[in-house]
């Protein structure tokens, strides 16, 4: 399974990025507390068994136990997400008082900040494990192969041509009409026209998935619900490990009319 490296390069980079792009409402305390969690967050249980190993008592049968019950893009939430967002935004206090990491603007992250960025860390942490461990034998990674077509050639079946042709024809559509010129162009209405986009991505990826998953699922003999390729499997894959903890990160930005009290320097 990928180790540091490739879990803090991924978060750290994508921390970068919505730094740059957002002129420091991602901060790099946001930046620090996503990329520890995406490494260091899951794994926590693991890094305890191995200190554990190194003592001779009853708590090595806890520590044994903790890596599997930790290791979980939920589980580690449910249980650490918590605790650990007021210990981090603690953390960003201190950072920001001593002067040791920048912020702009000059204010500590919130427990609500952290705990959507420990979530997101989370999320971010398990879409490298789940394509990359178990020398691709992973329990995801299988569901979402099985979601294609592997049998055979697949047939081309003029249904799926047809309702697939309409999804994405009305995703284009839909966009071009929200997104068409106006009078008035302003910040505000290409954030609500961003918005608007959104939704409509949402709504039509909701109707592909329960296209593929009648095909796949309710229809006796299974039929391939795009051909070969394993659509359902990517879609639900890309959304709960990729769109859904960069959304966590969004929303844990600062506001643009934030008016909280800032550290002195």
């Amino acid at each position: 399974m990928p180790g540091p490296g490739p879990h803090m390069m991924y978060a750290m980079g994508s921390g970068v990025a919505l730094t740059a792009v957002t002129h420091g409402r991602f901060s790099p305390h946001h930046t620090l507390t996503y990329a520890l969690n995406a490494f260091f967050g899951p794994d926590v249980g693991s890094f305890s068994e191995w200190l554990a190993s190194f003592v001779d008592n009853p708590a090595n049968s806890f520590a044994s136990r903790l890596p599997d019950l930790i290791h979980h893009p939920l589980y580690y939430i449910l249980i650490l997400g918590l605790p650990f967002s007021f210990l981090y935004s603690w953390i960003s206090k201190l950072l920001l008082r001593h002067q040791l990491l920048d912020s702009v603007p000059r204010v500590p992250l919130t427990w609500k900040q952290c705990f959507l960025l420990i979530s997101a860390g989370s999320f971010s942490h398990f879409f490298l494990d789940h394509l990359f461990e178990e020398n691709g034998h992973s329990t995801v990674y299988t569901w979402i192969l099985s979601t294609g077509w592997w049998e055979s050639r697949a047939p081309i079946n003029p249904d799926a041509v047809v309702v697939v042709a309409f999804l994405c024809t009305c995703l284009y559509g839909g966009f071009f009409y929200i997104n068409r010129p106006c009078r008035v162009n302003s910040s505000k209405s290409f954030v609500k026209k961003s918005h608007q986009s959104l939704l409509l991505v949402l709504f039509i990826a909701c109707l592909y998935c329960l296209w593929c998953a009648v095909q796949i699922y309710f229809i006796n003999p299974r039929r391939p619900a795009v051909g070969e390729e394993a659509d359902l499997g990517v879609i639900v894959f890309l959304a709960t490990f990729f769109f859904l903890p960069h959304g966590l990160c969004i929303m844990s930005m600062h506001p643009n009319d934030l008016h909280t009290d800032q550290i002195p320097l």
